[in-house]
C-alpha cells in the first residue's frame, strides 16, 4: 500500500510540476550559464523572456538578460523596472551564481503559487544580467580563481568599473552654479577613455528601459556600498553624500539588514579592509568614504537616468570553492528578495495632460523633504507614458510636477512604511498654459459657452467642419470662438507629435 501511494505521488508531481527544482548551485561556465537561463525560460515561459544586450563582449560572448514579469516584454504603467547586474569584474563570481539561482527560485516559487513571490513578480518588471564580463570570468576560471586580480578586467585589459563617463565632475560643477542635477549625459563634451563594448551595452540599456532601482554585485568584501563613489574634492577617502543620501542609506540597509553576517556588528572584517568599520555601520558604507572611484557604474546610473544603484560586496573570497555556494545562497536569498521590494519604496504615478488625459513624457518631479526641511536636489523625469517612480523614505514631502508648456502642480504627501507592498499612488493632471490673447478674444472666450471645450468635443467639432455640417449653424461670434478653439487644438496636437 505504501509503495502504491508513493508511486502515485511521484507520478502526480510529474504531471503537476510540483517537483523541486533540479537547479545545481555550482560554478557555471559561460555556455552552462546560457543553458541554465534557457532552461528557466522553458520552465516558466509565461513570466520570463530572454534577450541580449546590443553588443557581445570583446571575445564575442553575448550578454544575456532574463526578464521576469507577469507580462514579459512589455512596460506596464505604474510597474517599476528593476535590474541586477553581476560579474562586472570577471573574477568576482559569487554574484553570478546567486543571480542564476535567484532567477530559478523566482520561477519555481511563482509556479508553486507562493503568494509573496507572485506579488513581487506581478508588481515588478525584473531584469537579471548574471554576467557583464564573461571574458573576464573565463580568464579567472582558467587560473582557478586563485589570483586576486586575474580576470578582473575585460579582454581589452580594462576595468569596466572605471570605464563609464565621469558625470560626477559635471554635477559637482553644476551644483556650485545651481544648475541641472539630473540626466546630465547630454552635457558630456568628451570621453576621457574609449568605451568598452560591455560599457556601451549598459549605457544603451539604461536609455532603453526606465529603470528605478538597481544593484551591482561584486566580491572581495562584505558590505553594501552606496553613492557617491567619487569624492567631490578628489581626496582618496572622503564621505561624499548624494542629494538622496538618506534614501541610499536605507536602500543599502535593506540588503545588509537581511544578511546574517553583513549586518552582524561583530563579524570578522575581510583582510583587505581590516581597518574599516563596516560592521559598526550596519554593514554599509558610502563609496567615496571607503575609496574614491571615478568612472564607476553606480554613480553613472544615478546621474544619467532615474535609476538608483548600489554596489553589493558579497564576501571576502572573490572565487570561493563551489561547495560554499549553497551556504552563500542561503545567506543572500532574503536580502536579494528584499532589495527588489525596495523598487516600491515611496511614491509613483502618472503625470497627464488635464485636457487630453494623455501621459506627459519627460515631465519633471521635484521633491522637498518637509520632515528634514530641505529640497532633494536631484529630480527625476517621467517615462514615455508619463509614469514615474520616486523612491523616498518615510516622511512628509512636497512634490512638484512640471513640464514645458504646462502649469506646475504641487501636492503634499506623507510616505509611510508599507513593507512588501506597492508604492503610494500620486497622480498629477497638468493644465496647459494659456496663450496671450487680445481683449476682444479674451472677452469673447469668457462670454462664449464653447470656451473650455474638452479635447473630445473639439475633435468632434473638427470632424464636423470636414463634413461642412455645423459651421453654417454658428453665429459670427460662435464661429470666431470656434476658430480660436480649433487653432489651440491643432497646436496642441502638433506639439504632441513633436514630443513623440
Amino acid at each position: 500500500m505504501r509503495t502504491s501511494v508513493t508511486f502515485f505521488l511521484i507520478i502526480n508531481c510529474v504531471y503537476t510540476q510540483c517537483a523541486e527544482s533540479n537547479f545545481e548551485i555550482k560554478h557555471h561556465n559561460n555556455q552552462e550559464m546560457e543553458d541554465v537561463l534557457e532552461k528557466i525560460h522553458e520552465k516558466c515561459p509565461d513570466i520570463t523572456r530572454l534577450y541580449t544586450l546590443e553588443q557581445p563582449s570583446v571575445n564575442g560572448e553575448e550578454l544575456t538578460v532574463i526578464e521576469i514579469s507577469d507580462n514579459p516584454g512589455k512596460h506596464e504603467i505604474d510597474e517599476p523596472e528593476f535590474k541586477y547586474i553581476a560579474n562586472m569584474h570577471g573574477n568576482e563570481v559569487v554574484g553570478r551564481e546567486m543571480l542564476l539561482k535567484l532567477a530559478d527560485f523566482l520561477c519555481e516559487e511563482y509556479k508553486k503559487g507562493t503568494e509573496e513571490i507572485q506579488q513581487l513578480v506581478n508588481w515588478t518588471r525584473i531584469h537579471i544580467l548574471p554576467s557583464m564580463n564573461p571574458d573576464g570570468w573565463a580568464s579567472a576560471a582558467q587560473d582557478g580563481g586563485q589570483d586576486w586580480t586575474t580576470g578582473r578586467e575585460n579582454a581589452h585589459g580594462t576595468d569596466l568599473n572605471r570605464n563609464f563617463p565621469d558625470l560626477n565632475k559635471i554635477v559637482y560643477s553644476n551644483e556650485a552654479r545651481h544648475m541641472k542635477n539630473n540626466h546630465v549625459l547630454d552635457q558630456l563634451q568628451r570621453l576621457e577613455r574609449p568605451l568598452e563594448p560591455e560599457t556601451r551595452d549598459i549605457i544603451l540599456w539604461l536609455q532603453e528601459y526606465p529603470f528605478v532601482l538597481s544593484a551591482n554585485l561584486h566580491g572581495g568584501d562584505l558590505v553594501a556600498n552606496y553613492p557617491y563613489d567619487e569624492s567631490k574634492t578628489g581626496r582618496p577617502e572622503e564621505y561624499t553624500a548624494s542629494p538622496d543620501d538618506a534614501t541610499f542609506r536605507a536602500l543599502a540597509l535593506a540588503y545588509a539588514s537581511k544578511h546574517p553576517e553583513m549586518s552582524l556588528i561583530n563579524h570578522k572584517p575581510c583582510e583587505m579592509s581590516e581597518t574599516e568599520d563596516f560592521a559598526k555601520q550596519g554593514g554599509i558604507t558610502n563609496g567615496a568614504a571607503w575609496y574614491s572611484v571615478a568612472g564607476g557604474m553606480q554613480d553613472f546610473n544615478y546621474l544619467s537616468s532615474n535609476a538608483m544603484e548600489i554596489t553589493l560586496e558579497l564576501g571576502c573570497n572573490k572565487f570561493p570553492p563551489g561547495g560554499e555556494l549553497p551556504k552563500l545562497w542561503e545567506q543572500n536569498k532574503e536580502s536579494l528578495l528584499n532589495f527588489i521590494w525596495q523598487a516600491h519604496l515611496g511614491i509613483k504615478g502618472v503625470i497627464r495632460d488635464a485636457v487630453t488625459g494623455e501621459g506627459i513624457p519627460a515631465a519633471l518631479i521635484q521633491v522637498k523633504n518637509l520632515t528634514s526641511g530641505g529640497m532633494v536636489k536631484h529630480h527625476i523625469t517621467t517615462a514615455h507614458d508619463g509614469d514615474y517612480w520616486r523612491l523616498l523614505i518615510p516622511g512628509k514631502y512636497e512634490v512638484v510636477a512640471s513640464a514645458e508648456g504646462y502649469d506646475p502642480e504641487t501636492v503634499g504627501v506623507e510616505v509611510g512604511s508599507p513593507g512588501h507592498a506597492e508604492a503610494q499612488l500620486v497622480d498629477f493632471e497638468l493644465k496647459p498654459l494659456k496663450r496671450e490673447f487680445n481683449n476682444d478674444e479674451e472677452n469673447m472666450a469668457e462670454e462664449n459657452p464653447m470656451d473650455g471645450a474638452s479635447g473630445e468635443r473639439l475633435r468632434e467639432m473638427y470632424e464636423d467642419t470636414l463634413k461642412y455640417a455645423s459651421i453654417g449653424k454658428m453665429t459670427d461670434e460662435q464661429l470666431r470662438s470656434f476658430e480660436l478653439q480649433l487653432t489651440r487644438y491643432l497646436y496642441d496636437q502638433l506639439s504632441k507629435n513633436a514630443r513623440r
